[in-house]
């Protein structure tokens, strides 16, 4: 059954929180149009801030490999631009190259990921969270956990 389709980016500012989401039957155009909604949020931000991010997959599905393998990396490297480097990059010896860096200043300063798939969360939580990144299948306990994680600045 196909899902409804929701992406979108949105800040925070009282939270310092970027929430972005993706879910339903997403096309390799569908995938363009949530990178461009991240980025534009992004943009938005203050040189020199802090944020952190809620990245919700929950119900995200691509139609197709070449959609997935679009997806995929948008996530990572985006927040590469900002300092932080996803705890399920060590998964990947490709990804041991990965060049972090702080555009304008910015910085992530936690991350908490969401997505249907309670056996590949449960994995990624017990390998990858840490204090300032977690992994969850219920997008409520994810915004609540981020929402309050503080941020330092």
């Amino acid at each position: 059954m196909e899902q409804i389709l929701n992406l979108s980016s949105k800040w925070i500012p009282e939270k310092h929180l970027l929430h972005t989401r993706l879910s339903g039957d997403a096309t390799q155009e569908d995938i363009g149009l949530w990178e461009a909604s991240l980025q534009e949020a992004l943009s938005g931000l203050k040189e020199n801030s802090s944020f952190k991010i809620l990245v919700d997959l929950h119900g995200f599905k691509a139609v197709d490999v070449d959609t997935h393998k679009k997806y995929r990396g948008i996530i990572p490297l985006t927040l590469a631009h900002y300092g932080w480097r996803i705890g399920y990059l060590d998964m990947f010896e490709e990804a041991n190259n990965l060049i972090l860096h702080h555009l304008r200043g910015i910085h992530c300063v936690g991350a908490a990921h969401v997505h249907q798939d309670a056996t590949k969360i449960e994995k990624y939580q017990s390998l990858y969270g840490r204090k300032n990144e977690k992994y969850f299948t219920d997008p409520e306990k994810a915004y609540q956990w981020i929402a309050g994680l503080p941020v330092g600045d």
